[in-house]
């Protein structure tokens, strides 16, 4: 049941892709899209410039005979940590219009009823209800990136922390995605982790599906959108039905 829940959590991702390109969908992209790329093209630039200078500062010349076993753990943890906070930055800068495009693609999938669109002059109370989501989010990552950090530099117990960081990046990926639609219906951060908890393979399968999207240069531009269509899918498919 468990990899069944995985692989379906992941086919959202195509499911978000695919709603994209739909009709009526489009002109809602644009904005997130355009914030996406302008954010990940830094990040692209710090994964591939700044890897090297940052080992050579956090190993010891003293380990240099293991690096051949570190590099690979550190270069995992630094593209997860660039990455990821890459993808809160263009969160937090376009969740309004995320909310927007969540709104749009529920509508199209037939949810549950989402309050008449008021269009962009809805922008100041979006901001401040997505501010305060966000917040709560951070606070909560935060808790998890300490607890993760500590692992990870604590002999013998970092030998899980690339694992660990995978499924902490997939779990955070689905909150943060699963926000939008669910936010629309003023369930906030208490509701989502309570609807994901009870379907979590489900969450973690498309947490996984975004997280390899945000990997791929160029492709990467299209993963916030594809994340707030397929988790609007997922809601409107799962979570808002158990």
């Amino acid at each position: 049941m468990a990899i069944v829940d995985l692989l379906k959590g992941l086919t959202f991702v195509f499911t978000g892709l695919r709603l994209l390109a739909s009709k009526g969908i489009r002109p809602f992209v644009i904005v997130p899209l355009l914030i996406n790329i302008a954010v990940f093209s830094i990040a692209v630039w710090l994964s591939t410039n700044q890897l090297e200078i940052w080992m050579n500062r956090i190993l010891p010349s003293w380990l240099s005979f293991l690096e051949w076993i570190l590099w690979p753990v550190f270069a995992i943890i630094f593209f997860f940590i660039i990455f990821y906070s890459f993808s809160i930055i263009a969160n937090l800068i376009s969740a309004p219009f995320n909310a927007i495009l969540s709104e749009r693609v529920e509508n199209k999938l037939k949810g549950l009823p989402v309050p008449k669109f008021q269009g962009y002059k809805s922008l100041p109370s979006l901001i401040f209800r997505t501010f305060k989501s966000e917040t709560t989010k951070l606070l909560y990552m935060a808790k998890w990136f300490i607890l993760l950090l500590l692992i990870t530099f604590i002999p013998g117990l970092n030998i899980i922390s690339p694992i660990a960081w995978i499924i902490l990046g997939a779990w955070l990926i689905a909150i943060e995605y699963v926000d939008y639609p669910m936010g629309n219906h003023e369930l906030f951060f208490k509701d989502e982790i309570h609807a994901l908890k009870k379907n979590k393979f489900l969450a973690l399968g498309f947490g996984w599906g975004i997280a390899i999207l945000t990997t791929i240069p160029f492709i990467n531009f299209i993963a916030m959108p594809v994340g707030v269509s397929g988790a609007t899918a997922l809601w409107v498919k799962n979570l808002s039905k158990r």
